[in-house]
């Protein structure tokens, strides 16, 4: 595919006034288990499947391109229609990982020659090491989950019965589809609802199953458009992301954080893998083929923890009162691209999922009508927001701010969430290709500020240590 198709198939963003296109899902919808002999039925089917499924994400991972209308390959005692199904949904997750994997790659290229010219100009640091690439291994897919459409599964409004819908499911069994009530709870009903004309809304005929601890759950979707209702110019109100506050505004507000109770089990989830890492390496040296999995329970369901506190800040933001008719600047996190000396600090971040929340803003945008627009990041949390002086001592800790020249005195992230709210429409750093061309146009910024204020040339303040006394001080 040229350049110019890509181009093509690439979707426009949404301007002001123009409806964008938004899939909600309703989820956590238990089916019903009138009939144990038709739910064993799909428990019969969905293993078969999930082997199907699998070795087609393994050939469009390693072999072949992912490729939803390619002709059956593999034999299997599922009907065509299933093979289909089947097909096409192990060429989205090869896409996806595909896609991740180029992401990751073309990373690596940049923080390679990042490094490379660092050190052709002497400029690395004593501790630096050279970036390495992780190689990836081909998805492998642990639960039932079944991406089905209207071919295999057929979803029908209930008429004479107490139940909401009726599943249609083809099986193995050759012409002798089961039929499973589905019962909506009282809150999938109101998300069902449309609140303007108070009728129901029109469901996808694409439904998702999932087998979670021997249950059986529906996933149902419908499409909605949007309308972007946020006015030209209207006030921005600056995000700044981070560990210990995930959300920070520009008005002062903090949603979410990684510390306390989440970053224990983050150090008892490392401890365990540390201890797993050990014995696998034991193992491995005496010639031990089959390894115990690297992978646990605690650190799936801690990583799907810090995932929806994340979803809760950002909702929470969102919904605040004062932030009603605003739109909102946020920072363009580059996650992959950051680096700690201490291993620890690296297990830390990773941890904290920091580059789910620029995601969960923009969805939060999207879905409800509010102008959100990504923004240069560098130098957000080094530069003053009075005077423009850029400077990585401002920071004396992670958490304060004080200017070394202006004197202004602030937390960390509210200063950083200030600066990123005036970027909105910065064409001059916009303008910039690296961060030395952004740092100099800071620092201009900060000696037209000094003319304004009529300082002339002034030195930055000089902090002085603590933990010393005065008479020491004036010793030196």
């Amino acid at each position: 595919m040229n350049e110019k198709s890509k181009q093509r198939k690439k979707k426009k963003r949404p301007t002001a006034g123009e409806p964008y296109p938004v899939t909600r899902a309703v989820t956590h919808i238990r089916l019903v288990e009138v009939n144990p002999g038709k739910l064993a039925a799909l428990d019969a089917l969905a293993p078969v499947y999930l082997a199907l499924c699998q070795a087609y994400v393994t050939l469009f991972c390693t072999t072949e391109s992912p490729n939803k209308l390619r002709d059956p390959l593999y034999q299997t005692p599922l009907s065509e229609r299933w093979h289909r199904v089947a097909i096409m949904q192990a060429a989205g997750i090869a896409r996806s990982w595909r896609s991740n994997r180029s992401t990751a790659s073309q990373q690596y290229r940049d923080d390679l020659k990042r490094y490379q010219k660092q050190q052709a100009d002497g400029q690395l640091p004593a501790q630096a090491k050279a970036p390495e690439f992780r190689q990836w291994n081909v998805p492998t897919l642990r639960e039932p989950c079944i991406q089905a459409n209207v071919n295999v599964v057929k979803l029908e409004e209930s008429r004479d019965s107490t139940y909401d819908y009726w599943l249609t499911i083809s099986t193995l069994e050759k012409g002798q589809p089961i039929q499973v009530p589905v019962k909506l709870a009282v809150y999938h009903k109101r998300a069902l609802t449309d609140p303007k004309t108070q009728q129901g809304k029109k469901l996808n005929s694409s439904v998702q199953l999932n087998k979670r601890d021997g249950v059986w759950w529906l996933t149902l979707s419908y499409d909605e458009e949007v309308t972007q209702e946020t006015v030209a110019g209207a006030p921005v109100v600056g995000i700044d992301v981070g560990i210990a506050n995930f959300v920070t505004t520009s008005t002062g507000k903090q949603y979410g954080s990684f510390h306390k109770n989440l970053r224990a089990r983050h150090k008892r989830d490392h401890a365990k893998r540390r201890r797993k890492a050990k014995l696998r390496a034991c193992l491995k040296k005496k010639g031990v083929k089959h390894l115990p999995s690297a992978s646990s329970r605690t650190g799936q369901r801690l990583i799907r923890h810090v995932k929806h506190e994340i979803n809760h800040a950002v909702n929470q933001c969102f919904a605040e009162p004062e932030h009603q008719g605003v739109q909102f600047a946020y920072e363009a996190l580059s996650v992959a691209s950051m680096r700690f000396k201490a291993r620890a600090q690296n297990a830390y971040l990773r941890a904290s999922h920091l580059g789910h929340i620029p995601q969960q803003i923009l969805w939060n945008s999207q879905k409800r009508g509010v102008k959100a627009t990504p923004v240069i990041s560098a130098y957000s949390s080094q530069e003053c927001s009075v005077c423009h002086y850029t400077d990585r001592k401002n920071r004396p800790d992670q958490r304060t701010f004080h200017c070394r020249v202006c004197g202004f005195e602030a937390h960390a992230d509210y200063n950083a969430s200030v600066n990123l709210s005036r970027r909105v429409g910065d064409r001059q750093l916009r303008a910039c290709r690296d961060r030395t061309a952004i740092k100099a146009v800071l620092m201009q910024r900060h000696e037209a500020w000094k003319q304004q204020q009529g300082m002339g040339t002034t030195s930055p303040v000089k902090r002085r240590k603590r933990g010393k006394s005065s008479a020491a001080v004036s010793s030196i």
